[in-house]
């Protein structure tokens, strides 16, 4: 097995207590991403552009190492994190930090996924949701392997450790699409329906004129959503 290339970041949020749920937590942002999904905010990460930001992995251990009294964990985003092969023996000084480890991811990577969990490297994971299975591929704006995806829904559900699913309600999406997400993902511990934003620029500019649902609308949408899950949250409103 070859030895993987330090990570590298393109940003970092040195405090935040909203990412990682009752924790609080750091962010550093990896870049490249598989998906092109129209709404992503993050276009100079999807396309590993420059960010005015880039921090060695040494550099973020350091940041660590200055923090970890005040830190109880690190949130790991991107992008999308799995498409580094550095990604564990990173999570693994982390955890040797005595810090925890929250993984964003849009789960097309099961297999890193599994790695991850089954070695203890993650303490929290939040998936994102893109879509309805018909839709997946057209939100996503590439051709996905919705296998990968439920593959890695089980994954999580099944890990033991703390997640969430959520979903960027996209007005590309309607409450038929979204009730099909929630038989897909029925049983699950937890929801949430994310605000789709167009204010800041979009990697899809065909979205950057599409009106947001309202809150009254997301908050209804939430209420037909919970007898799917255990809990059901809305966020950004």
């Amino acid at each position: 097995m070859g030895v993987c290339l330090p990570l590298v970041f393109k940003g970092l949020q040195k405090t935040t207590l909203i990412d990682f749920p009752g924790q609080i937590a750091c962010t550093f942002f990896l870049p490249k991403c598989n998906f092109k999904c129209g709404f992503c905010y993050n276009p100079n990460l999807v396309f590993d552009e420059e960010t005015g930001t880039r921090i060695s992995e040494k550099e973020a251990l350091a940041f660590l190492d200055e923090r970890k009294n005040f830190l109880d964990g690190v949130c790991i985003s991107g992008g999308e994190p799995t498409l580094h092969p550095g990604l564990p023996e990173f999570c693994a000084k982390i955890k040797e930090k005595g810090l925890l480890v929250k993984l964003d991811t849009n789960g097309s990577n099961p297999e890193m996924l599994k790695s991850l969990i089954e070695k203890n490297l993650v303490d929290f994971v939040a998936m994102d949701i893109k879509a309805s299975k018909e839709k997946y591929s057209l939100v996503c704006g590439a051709k996905i392997d919705l296998e990968k995806i439920s593959e890695s829904i089980g994954l999580i559900r099944k890990s033991g450790i703390d997640y969430e699913f959520r979903a960027t309600v996209v007005p590309l999406l309607e409450e038929k699409d979204l009730l099909e997400i929630g038989e897909w993902l029925k049983g699950s511990k937890k929801f949430v329906l994310q605000q789709f934003h167009n204010e800041m620029p979009l990697l899809g500019k065909n979205l950057q004129k599409l009106s947001p649902y309202s809150p009254e609308q997301l908050k209804k949408f939430a209420e037909k959503l919970k007898p799917f899950f255990g809990k059901i949250e809305v966020r950004g409103i």
